[in-house]
């Protein structure tokens, strides 16, 4: 009888990793268990979809179930694992449409059961009108919502990337938006300087940004949501969109007694093996190792999925590959404005126990001359006295987000900014002024090092 590996989780991960596995090992019988109606889908383009950016759901579905039944991966759609045994290798699986449960036995386990949506603990949270933001199938509740009962004002609750990514969304489909946030700025994960640019920026598509301000429930009308109330105000709302970011989706992990560590999230080793036999782990549910600060972090981004179900697949397949851990690259755009970011942020910096120094400055993206040109602030963190770069943040217009690749890179190849001084980056009228302004940002970052090594003898 052949091998088994049975995948919990359909999307990036868990279909990285089967496929993968599959490369390696053509013997291997593959069975995929998804509980949602999507596989293999962009969960970043929800937002894009749910605003009409994006017109058909089908549109964010990079490969079909039949792709992958070619392929010898016997994918399951509206399957959901309840319960592992790990003692039996065997589990429980219930059919959502057919009905019944039953046990399927594996040799090997992946798990790639992903993030879910953070959904408070307050009266009315549980109302109809109040959506998360997680999957595909939320997406779709969304738009059919705003299409068909024509809601005229949304509250967006949480303003991290998908807050205010959905607020732009519903701004696009022309519902009055307001944003709230317990937090005095937009982003925490950006320091505060470069969060008031963003918030500026929101605020100039038409948002009502309440910041600063806790949500204490939700009023309902018919088991309907009808408001959002604060500590400030209440706040009517047709629609309420949930933007409180996402934690590990562990549930059956732990109930199974496989490891999780302090951020929630299952704890694997660098081929993305857990710490119980023949279970592997990837994607938004498991825990990383932050390069930079050495820490512990859960990051739910796509592009660590389909590195670390790649990864998971090769050792699966017979091969041998690792993840080294991550530097906490993201990007997002905000109406007019790009939005990114890569290592420690100040705060992040200071817990990790670093004295850092920061240096900001205003450029432009293209040369000032040449039509299109825009603003744009790039702030660097360093480490004192040794220069090396810790972190980097940036906030502009058309053309200033993905020049954090080249400062992630810097980054993650532990260069100092005296260094980046001379790095060789592309240069022509349309793209960049002489002096690119993440040079412009690593010369002044270099000075403030060398000025508070005069100064401090």
């Amino acid at each position: 009888m052949p091998e088994r590996l049975l995948v919990i989780g359909g999307d990036a991960a868990g279909m990285s990793a089967a496929s993968q596995a599959r490369r390696g090992r053509p013997d291997l019988e593959i069975t995929v268990l998804e509980r949602g109606n999507f596989a293999s889908y962009s969960a970043c383009g929800i937002p894009y979809y749910v605003g009409g950016v994006v017109e058909d759901a089908d549109d964010l579905v990079a490969r079909t179930p039949e792709h992958f039944r070619e392929r010898g991966i016997d994918l399951r759609l509206r399957h959901e694992a309840t319960e592992i045994d790990l003692d039996g290798s065997r589990v429980r699986v219930r059919d959502l449409d057919g009905g019944g449960e039953r046990w399927e036995p594996y040799d090997q386990l992946m798990i790639a059961t992903g993030a879910v949506p953070v959904r408070p603990s307050l009266p009315g949270a549980d109302a109809d009108g109040v959506y998360g933001v997680q999957v595909l199938d939320d997406g779709i509740a969304i738009r059919r919502a705003v299409e068909k009962d024509k809601p005229e004002r949304a509250v967006v609750v949480g303003g991290g990337y998908i807050g205010l990514e959905m607020a732009e969304a519903l701004v696009q489909r022309g519902l009055d938006v307001t944003l709230v946030d317990g937090a005095e700025q937009p982003m925490r994960t950006m320091d505060p300087d470069m969060g008031e640019l963003i918030a500026d920026a929101i605020r100039g598509i038409g948002v009502h940004l309440h910041l600063g301000e806790q949500v204490e429930g939700f009023d309902t009308d018919g088991g309907h949501v009808t408001a959002v109330r604060t500590g400030s105000r209440t706040l009517p709302a047709d629609i309420v969109v949930l933007g409180l970011g996402v934690k590990p989706n562990t549930e059956i992990a732990e109930a199974a007694g496989i490891e999780t560590g302090p951020t929630g999230g299952i704890v694997t080793d660098r081929r993305m093996r857990t710490r119980s036999e023949n279970v592997w782990a990837a994607g938004d549910c498991v825990e990383n190792r932050h390069l930079i600060s050495g820490a512990p972090v859960a990051i739910a981004l796509g592009t660590h999925a389909n590195k670390q179900g790649r990864v998971a697949g090769t050792n699966i397949g017979g091969g041998y590959a690792t993840f080294p851990g991550v530097v906490g690259t993201a990007v997002s755009k905000i109406c007019h404005a790009e939005v990114a970011r890569t290592g420690l942020s100040a705060r992040e910096a200071a817990e990790a126990g670093f004295d850092a120094l920061e240096a900001v400055v205003e450029s432009t993206t293209r040369a000032g001359y040449h039509p299109g040109a825009t603003s744009m602030h790039t702030k660097l963190l360093v480490e004192r006295r040794t220069g090396r770069l810790l972190g980097a943040q940036i906030v502009g217009e058309e053309n200033a987000a993905k020049r954090i690749d080249g400062l992630a890179i810097a980054l993650w190849n532990g260069m100092t900014v005296e260094e980046m001084t001379g790095l060789d980056l592309g240069y022509a009228p349309p793209f960049s002024p002489v002096w690119d302004p993440v040079l412009i940002a690593a010369r002044k970052a270099a000075a403030l090092v060398e000025k508070d090594m005069r100064d401090s003898g």
